[in-house]
């Protein structure tokens, strides 16, 4: 028999490690999660310890702990040195609860609804078209009819929001505004932040009345009542109270464009000439090729409301519909942006 020649297989153009790093981050990102609830950062924050340490004070065998624990280093939670953990400042940072910039009640919101970012629920989310967190229903419907689950969510929110509330109002110049309405503004982080980096700046938290009742816990935290007040109202239904600056910080991205569209117009026929609006939020770049973060914030959004991530350049565009001018869009902190725009 005559030997066949060898078939050549086609090669591929790159190597394989971005579809391992999709299965490797559905178990992986997990890993800080679990060391978050076993409190692994707490613990540590007296001091490094080894990994016999670990396992004996959180009652844990060696192979499950050594998983998390380097899971955490290698995604620069946690320092490895001479045998011993140590917390790095990332987690001295945000894992501690004592920090300002804590992001721990976020976790542990995404961790007491972890069935909404299963493969399953997402899937459901994908081929329905509708929100699957609190069995389906209307986020915010329940919120408002479920006091003690808004005020949960509230302090989960409060935790992303302070970091980026110091941030935000040092990015563009704020000192010709007076009073500014933090629409749908949560626990107040925001107008916090504002008021603490512009000293003659007063500040209206619009909300629900038991989210109200969270915001007026922070401010007094804060010491601001003299400055920061609280107004329940529907920011749907009900007139906004008069000020020269309407805040909107990851609201956009929880509706429909036309509901958005509509939050746009009212706040244009209340501000006067003058007045600036600001939205605040995870933004796609103008062709929405990414980056990754809006796209997964919108696969969240999925999960959790009506809504998706913008552009910069379509949420311009929405301002510009209502009348808004000079229009401006740039970063403001970590993946967030602002945009904003003036009343003529």
């Amino acid at each position: 028999m005559t030997p066949q020649s060898p078939v050549n297989i086609q090669g591929p153009r790159s190597d394989d490690r971005a579809l391992w790093d999709v299965a490797f981050a559905v178990y992986g990102y997990p890993a800080l999660l679990i060391a978050h609830r076993l409190k692994v950062f707490p613990l540590l924050a007296d001091g490094a310890r080894t990994l016999t340490d670990i396992c004996e004070m959180l009652s844990l065998q060696r192979r499950p702990a050594e998983a998390i624990l380097t899971a955490a280093t290698a995604l620069g939670f946690l320092s490895l040195q001479n045998g011993r953990y140590s917390l790095t400042a990332r987690s001295e940072d945000y894992l501690l609860e004592k920090s300002p910039s804590y992001f721990g009640f976020f976790w542990d919101m995404m961790i007491d609804n972890a069935q909404v970012f299963s493969y399953a629920s997402l899937e459901q989310a994908v081929l329905t078209n509708s929100p699957q967190v609190y069995g389906g229903g209307d986020i915010y419907k329940s919120h408002e009819e479920q006091a003690e689950l808004a005020r949960r969510f509230t302090r989960g929110m409060h935790s992303i929001s302070m970091t980026l509330a110091a941030a935000w109002p040092s990015t563009l110049k704020l000192d010709n505004h007076h009073m500014m309405l933090d629409i749908g503004g949560g626990s107040g982080a925001h107008s916090i932040g504002a008021a603490l980096r512009l000293p003659d700046l007063q500040a209206l938290v619009l909300d629900l009345g038991p989210i109200c009742e969270v915001a007026q816990e922070f401010i007094a935290r804060h010491d601001l009542q003299d400055r920061i007040r609280t107004h329940v109202a529907d920011m749907w239904n009900d007139p906004f109270p008069e000020a020269d600056l309407h805040f909107y910080s990851n609201i956009y991205h929880d509706w429909p464009a036309e509901r958005d569209q509509f939050l746009t117009e009212k706040s244009f026929k209340s501000l006067q000439t003058g007045g600036r609006i600001i939205i605040h939020d995870v933004l796609y770049n103008d062709e929405k090729t990414g980056p990754f973060a809006p796209a997964a914030y919108s696969m969240l959004m999925m999960g959790w409301t009506e809504g998706t991530s913008y552009s910069g350049l379509e949420l311009s565009d929405m301002l510009k519909a209502a009348g808004f001018d000079d229009i401006q869009a740039y970063p403001a902190f970590g993946h967030y942006s602002i945009v904003t725009g003036i009343k003529p």
